[in-house]
């Protein structure tokens, strides 16, 4: 398939030699060691200088999901693979509900493994990835480019777009602009972490890159949702033995009661430890705490007001 101009002048970005590569076949393990993590921190440099951009892709976020929406992230390769991650890591971390977070990666799960180049170049996939997520205009996407933007990934735009979500666009391909001169995204962000030193591995400063700004955008997003109190997680719905004892921990930790207390307070709370925190500071029953935090909008410290950490 033909690859428009901006396609291909990403390419060329992302393959450009980076100098400091030189002679990096001739050099012992320790000093390719050395150098790949030292061009690491660039990619920590360039993400921290598109903090304004990030803020406001994890507003749109908040805000899309605070009103029912759904965080839907794609991509495809590498770029694809960390979306998916971050789809699986926001749901326990503070607990949602899985419906909320939805990953799409050109292949489909099989990709999650193996490289699907093919799946990469066909939009028509895309369209009916999307379509089968049923993304509408509730929803926000996150879709993502370590390399170019791909005619997948150009076609999930465009759906996205279409359906009227709210995009974000992160990338590491240089700027893109669209073929059809519309925006591509709501926010769209170019990380530019510059050439790998190995030309083309994107799964190198790339792909820390995006990991960064991915994790940057959605914990933003859901500490204004009052997922999160100082820096606990707060909102840790515990399924297994090991979500009990951080939930337990957290109980604790804000309350100064016993483990053992704290573990059956959560009990009396359905299992969420937010509202077990309210139970305790204000004194109120399970559902009562449950119409305190709907009230506040999900925010403990507007219910509790400032506990020593």
């Amino acid at each position: 398939m033909a690859r428009s101009r901006s396609q291909l002048e990403g390419r060329s970005l992302q393959d450009a030699e980076n100098p400091r590569a030189a002679m990096l076949d001739s050099l012992p393990p320790e000093e390719v060691v050395k150098l790949l993590v030292e061009e690491e921190t660039n990619a920590v440099k360039a993400v921290r200088a598109r903090a304004a951009g990030l803020a406001s892709a994890a507003q749109l976020m908040a805000d899309k999901l605070a009103a029912g929406g759904r965080l839907v992230y794609v991509g495809v390769g590498t770029a694809g693979r960390l979306g998916a991650l971050e789809a699986a890591e926001c749901v326990p971390a503070f607990g949602l509900p899985q419906w909320m977070v939805v990953s799409i990666i050109a292949g489909g799960p099989h990709a999650l493994a193996r490289v699907s180049e093919a799946a990469q170049d066909n939009p028509r996939e895309a369209d009916q990835r999307m379509r089968r997520a049923a993304v509408g205009p509730q929803d926000v996407v996150c879709a993502i480019a370590d390399f170019e933007i791909s005619p997948f990934l150009q076609a999930a735009l465009d759906y996205a777009r279409f359906r009227r979500a709210g995009v974000i666009l992160l990338t590491c391909a240089g700027p893109m602009p669209s073929p059809s001169g519309a925006p591509l995204a709501d926010v769209a962000i170019d990380l530019g972490p510059g050439p790998e030193m190995i030309a083309g591995c994107t799964r190198l400063k790339a792909a820390t890159a995006i990991k960064l700004a991915l994790e940057a955008i959605s914990s933003a997003a859901f500490v204004r949702l009052g997922k999160t109190y100082g820096g606990l997680m707060v909102d840790v719905r515990p399924t297994t033995p090991r979500g009990w004892q951080r939930a337990t921990r957290v109980v604790t930790r804000l309350t100064n009661l016993p483990a053992d207390e704290a573990a059956k307070l959560i009990k009396k709370a359905g299992g969420r430890a937010k509202v077990a925190l309210v139970m305790h500071h204000a004194r109120v029953n399970a559902a009562r705490a449950k119409e305190l935090l709907i009230q506040h909008k999900g925010s403990l410290r507007a219910i509790i007001g400032d506990v020593d950490l």
